[in-house]
């Protein structure tokens, strides 16, 4: 009967004591990790309705940045937050004015992130709790939860240190960004391009 290889554990620091320079190391050879303040965060692996979200809202975003100067980024991308954090949000937008936080290797900021929220308690605990606080104490000035489950797009804006709830938006609703005129996303539209066959 085979066993699980516990010994390839001791081979990474404990959990609680990792360094930066580990993380970074780390997460350049396996992907879907997060580091927070000297632990390691394994994220689920995304699901074909997830990717396909992305998908369809990274269309959005490309084209929306194409017409403002912005830069974008997704899923992988490194995000550097106060407190000794990285997260990889599954989109990113910065603005023209802005377009210094994109670095090769991470970011330093954003305007705009935007999580497609996976199914799992600790998932929405993550997206909903955790980052809502880690993102508004580094300065995005909007963050946008899209949930597959209910089919809504949750849209938070920044009012000093803490998100305030914008809106949601439902089906047969648009989500329009409050900080970034012109954007939106028809709600209706994009969980029907996740839920058509290839």
């Amino acid at each position: 009967m085979s066993q699980p290889a516990w010994a390839i554990a001791t081979l990474f620091p404990l959990q609680g004591t990792w360094s930066e320079e580990e993380y970074l190391d780390f997460s350049d050879r396996h992907r879907r990790v997060e580091f927070d303040d000297g632990e390691i965060e394994v994220l689920p692996v995304p699901t074909r309705t997830h990717q396909r979200i992305l998908a369809h809202l990274l269309g959005l975003l490309r084209a929306y940045a194409d017409g403002v100067e912005g830069r974008w980024g997704f899923a992988g991308t490194r995000l550097k937050l106060p407190g000794n954090k990285y997260r990889e949000p599954d989109l990113l937008f910065a603005t023209k004015r802005n377009a210094h936080f994109e670095g090769e290797e991470r970011w330093t900021g954003a305007d705009l992130v935007m999580e497609v929220v996976s199914g799992g308690p600790e998932d929405h605990a993550r997206d909903f709790v955790k980052k809502r606080r880690e993102y508004a104490l580094g300065g995005v000035a909007e963050y946008w939860l899209i949930e597959p489950e209910t089919k809504s797009v949750l849209v938070l804006s920044l009012r000093g240190d803490r998100y305030v709830e914008h809106r949601t938006f439902a089906l047969g609703e648009v989500a329009a960004s409050p900080t970034l005129p012109g954007f939106s996303v028809d709600v209706a539209e994009m969980f029907r391009a996740a839920s058509t066959d290839a």
